[in-house]
């Protein structure tokens, strides 16, 4: 479900990101935000993707949209437990998958890795969580199981795949009047590597070392 504060221009921003990933043409969001497809409307696409967005309508959780775009506390997307109002101990179990637009739009870098790493990626990649449970890497060695399956869906659009889960210093000259901290993530086809590069002072996400930090 996507909550009805998301303005137009962010929900057709995630739309034409979801329907480039899963291939489905008339993917959209209803009246109320409620998330439809169809099957015979197909071209191209992540099988992964389109399964992965099935089950997470089919399952047992609800999951709700939320545009929390220049929020600090979120660094591009993450996902929340979700609390009913009244009657929880009768309602389904709920999450939030908290979306920050203007964080995808602060990244610079490769074309490729750029379609690798969007909105659409961002969603996907929290909905995993929830669907599968599964786990992001505590350590630097690799990318932690959640990505591992979203990869395989870059994989299948021809994508280049993320290499790393955690970012590290861009060692980037910055203007010493301002505080930037840029950062890159890197990606790879092959032998080749592709880059993205942010300000993570305004993206947000830096822990306490300042060096690196969780890129949802």
């Amino acid at each position: 479900m996507l909550r009805q504060e998301v303005s137009r221009t962010h929900r057709d921003e995630l739309v034409a990101s979801l329907r480039l990933i899963t291939g489905w043409t008339n993917l959209k969001f209803d009246s109320n935000g409620a998330l439809h497809f169809d099957d015979d409307q197909l071209r191209g696409g992540s099988k992964g993707a389109r399964i992965l967005l099935s089950q997470a309508i089919e399952g047992p959780n609800v999951i709700v949209l939320e545009d929390a775009s220049s929020r600090s506390d979120v660094a591009f997307c993450r996902v929340v437990r979700g609390r009913w109002v009244r009657g929880e101990s009768s309602r389904p179990p709920a999450y939030v998958v908290l979306v920050d637009f203007t964080d995808f739009h602060r990244l610079t870098g490769d074309a490729e890795a750029r379609a690798a790493f969007d909105v659409g990626w961002g969603l996907l990649h929290e909905i995993d969580h929830v669907v599968t449970d599964s786990e992001d890497a505590t350590t630097s060695k690799t990318t932690g199981e959640c990505e591992d399956h979203i990869n395989q869906m870059r994989l299948e659009l021809g994508l280049p795949i993320r290499v790393d889960y955690f970012f590290s210093p861009a060692y980037l000259k910055a203007d010493a009047n301002f505080n930037s901290k840029y950062v890159r993530l890197s990606f790879a086809r092959q032998t080749k590597r592709y880059w993205l590069v942010w300000d993570a002072t305004m993206v947000g996400g830096l822990l306490a070392d300042n060096q690196r930090a969780l890129v949802r």
